[in-house]
């Protein structure tokens, strides 16, 4: 595989934890930036609760915004039918929609099991135009922090009836809690990609709580996964998984595709320059390594494709 998309995912996963309000317009400058580096999807927020996550309020503020900014095709999150529908109407035309496979963390979530939230899935996609972009996204895939470690007859068993109502949707497994392991991450999606062959794409959403997030990328690459979650500056961590940092670094992961020749048609200069940008948001959380690495003045010893 010559080329990967990673998709970023700062402005909804990244911000959603942090307390002081990030205002709008820097939102949007932030955004103008991470497209300038190349970045093409971006989950750009969530409709859900303003009094569970008052960081999302003005999510449809900023994918209005998004109308102004050429080649970005903004994604957003949604928990539950109604929160799809109120995303269609405010011009969203790229769903996520996210379920839990642990119980226990989707009642925590969004009150409910997890069946319960697979029928609102299928409701969704009945009440959604046809040309609504679809991404399911399977939290807890690999571990909760409630249960722990989650079987992979599990995980898969949910799979079956998800797949079944949407097959060219783009499935993404979610290493929720970062502790999953290069080992895990490869045989539940050589499983999962065996299981369902009807399935059109499949993703990988890695958090580095416990340093693992780029061995966990690259072991779903050598399974033939080509599309990858990342947050600019690690920013990140779930408000619903206790102890979860962020995102695998945007910036660690093109530079990691970088030194193996893997086209991300991303501009690392770029991009670490807005993720400087980003790590000093007030309240955030920031990881990852690229970032300190090429601010010593050294500049960038990669290609930047």
């Amino acid at each position: 595989m010559s080329a990967v998309e990673i998709v970023e995912v700062g402005p909804r996963d990244g911000y959603q934890g942090i307390g002081p309000f990030i205002p709008t317009e820097r939102k949007i400058a932030l955004l103008e930036q991470l497209a300038a580096a190349g970045l093409k999807r971006i989950e750009i927020g969530s409709f859900v609760s303003a009094s569970a996550l008052p960081q999302m309020r003005d999510t449809a503020d900023v994918l209005a915004a998004c109308a102004r900014m050429p080649g970005v095709d903004p994604q957003v999150l949604v928990p539950s039918e109604r929160r799809g529908r109120d995303a269609v109407a405010a011009g969203a035309r790229h769903l996520v929609f996210v379920l839990s496979v642990s119980e226990a963390h989707n009642r925590n979530n969004v009150r409910r099991a997890p069946d319960e939230s697979a029928g609102e899935y299928e409701r969704l996609l009945a009440a959604v135009p046809a040309d609504t972009r679809i991404r399911l996204d399977l939290a807890t895939a690999f571990d909760c922090p409630f249960e722990g470690r989650i079987p992979e007859d599990k995980a898969l068993a949910l799979l079956e009836r998800l797949v079944a109502a949407k097959p060219d949707a783009e499935i993404c497994l979610c290493d929720t809690t970062g502790r999953a392991d290069p080992a895990h991450v490869a045989s539940l999606f050589a499983r999962a990609r065996a299981a369902f062959p009807q399935a059109e794409a499949w993703a990988l959403h890695a958090h580095d709580t416990y340093g693992l997030g780029l061995a966990n990328v690259h072991a779903a690459y050598r399974e033939g996964v080509t599309v990858f979650d990342a947050s600019f500056a690690g920013l990140g961590g779930c408000p619903f998984a206790p102890g979860a940092t962020g995102n695998v670094a945007t910036e660690d992961l093109a530079w990691m595709f970088a030194r193996m020749g893997v086209a991300t048609g991303l501009d690392l200069d770029a991009l670490v320059a807005v993720a400087r940008d980003g790590a000093e948001i007030p309240g955030g959380l920031p990881g990852g390594r690229v970032r300190a690495a090429l601010s010593t003045g050294g500049g960038v010893c990669a290609p930047t494709t």
